[in-house]
């Protein structure tokens, strides 16, 4: 997770990581439906109807080149937002929130037409989602997204990061 202008470094980094992993990495990523299962069999989420936090996901994807390139023809983003409530496994996550996002509630906003993920308020459920959802063929062309599935594969799926790193 980026927040605000990379160094050289940083991106030299995230090239090296590319470069060592693109060609190991197959597209394997989730739908929004299944992130959404997969939270929803974990943590306790309450569906949050607003429509800024809506349009924020929609106006993401289709602001975004990145995002954009991955819905179908003639679709359009498909927005559901929910908090994850601070009970049973999610008081984990709040516990272990970072000083940034001090006293936020985790917001989640999936887009069901691109599989385009946001959280906020949690850096370690951003990793635990990125593991668990995978990447696609756009994603793997991608350095920082790249970068930050191996950062994510190292915390949530230590097996898998360890075979890409036999091979």
């Amino acid at each position: 997770m980026i927040f605000g202008p990379a160094s050289k470094e940083m991106v030299c980094e995230w090239r090296k990581i590319h470069m060592r992993f693109k060609d190991k990495i197959h597209p394997n990523k989730k739908s929004g439906n299944e992130v959404i299962a997969y939270l929803q069999e974990k943590y306790l989420l309450e569906e949050f109807n607003d429509e800024k936090a809506f349009n924020a996901v929609y106006e993401t994807v289709l602001l975004n080149d990145f995002y954009k390139q991955k819905l179908l023809p003639n679709t359009q983003p498909e927005p559901r937002t929910f908090i994850l409530k601070n009970e049973g496994n999610g008081k984990t996550v709040y516990d272990l929130q970072e000083k940034m996002w001090n006293n936020c509630q985790v917001f989640i906003g999936i887009d069901l037409s691109s599989g385009y993920v946001q959280i906020e308020g949690s850096c370690l459920l951003y990793n635990e989602i990125l593991a668990f959802q995978g990447l696609d063929e756009f994603d793997i062309e991608n350095c920082v997204r790249v970068a930050d599935y191996i950062d994510s594969l190292k915390k949530f799926n230590p097996t898998l990061y360890n075979e890409l790193c036999l091979d």
